[in-house]
């Protein structure tokens, strides 16, 4: 009773990472909302830096408590690159490209960046592209662009905008596999924690308008800054940080097609924004392409496909 079954283990290291991507998708579609409500009242870079010193703040007391220490050197490339593309350089280019275009075509064009990860987790980490995390990509991204185009207020995109979003989804993607590596070598909050803070210092560049703008607007807007410092940046990076370790770059990637469904439904919920038919069909679309890409063959385990947990820093913070 007291030593678990080899496929026990596994099973319940599935189970786990499932369970920390669902987070991470419902905290980053909740930051949607919170951007749209924030933006108003600061700039791209301010609230970039407001809430990359929000979640590395939460992060460090964590580490702190924790005794996580620095992590290893060999950590600190795939740290330091995902920290400069999408900690700083993608959250700065998203929250301007949202000033810019309306949230249709910035969800569209940002959803390009689960195929961008497809393709350089298969060039650069050797991921598998099985034909099931393609079809289920090409369902979610088609709902994507349905979800996209419903949303879509006409003339309300300019050129500037798109390539700003455009920028964003290749900062993420290229960021998201640099840190695969990084999880093999440090533990789940370090990469986090670390990749956070780098973000934060790329960004310090905006901190006299953050702190002018921060005496000027009101109470909400910066509770909102400080939600999503908080919980989609320092909960839901480390749950996706911690899904990452477990399974292939291409698959979570693929996991983040839900989150435009989810934002429908939290517009719905929170903004009274009522979605209109083909709205919801390309959310289901979205959601249905997720199931497809992250279910298995009835067959073994594809080896490779979910590699087992390091069992030296496969832990993380949730262990």
């Amino acid at each position: 009773m007291m030593n678990a079954s080899p496929t026990h283990t596994a099973r319940r290291s599935q189970l786990l990472a499932a369970g920390a991507a669902t987070v991470t998708v419902v905290l980053w579609a909740s930051a949607f909302v919170s951007i749209r409500s924030a933006g108003a009242e600061y700039s791209p870079g301010a609230l970039a830096l407001g809430r990359l010193l929000a979640g590395a703040l939460t992060l460090g007391v964590i580490c702190l408590v924790r005794r996580e220490g620095l992590p290893p050197r060999s950590a600190w490339r795939g740290i330091a690159i995902s920290g400069v593309l999408w900690f700083g350089f993608y959250m700065v280019a998203l929250n301007w490209g949202e000033q810019q275009v309306d949230a249709g075509t910035a969800a569209l064009v940002v959803n390009i960046g689960p195929i961008l990860i497809a393709l350089l987790g298969a060039r650069f980490l050797g991921d598998a592209m099985p034909p099931r995390l393609l079809a289920g990509m090409a369902v979610s991204f088609a709902g994507a662009v349905t979800v996209g185009l419903s949303m879509s207020g006409g003339g309300g995109s300019s050129l500037l905008g798109v390539v700003l979003c455009l920028l964003a989804a290749v900062g993420y993607a290229a960021g998201v596999v640099a840190q695969k590596p990084a999880l093999g070598r440090a533990s789940v909050l370090q990469v986090t924690t670390f990749g956070c803070l780098v973000g934060a210092v790329v960004c310090l560049p905006f901190a006299g308008q953050l702190v002018q703008e921060a005496a000027d607007a009101p109470v909400s807007a910066t509770l909102n800054m400080v939600y999503l410092g908080v919980f989609p940046t320092a909960l839901a990076f480390t749950t996706w940080a911690y899904a990452l370790s477990r399974t292939t770059a291409s698959r979570m990637g693929a996991t983040t097609y839900a989150v435009p469904a989810l934002v429908v439904l939290m517009s719905w919920v929170a903004l009274g924004e009522v979605p209109g038919l083909l709205t919801l069909a390309g959310g289901l679309l979205c959601l249905a392409g997720v199931a497809v890409s992250r279910s298995r063959t009835r067959k073994a385990a594809a080896p490779g496909a979910v590699p087992e947990p390091r069992p030296e820093r496969a832990a993380g913070p949730s262990a």
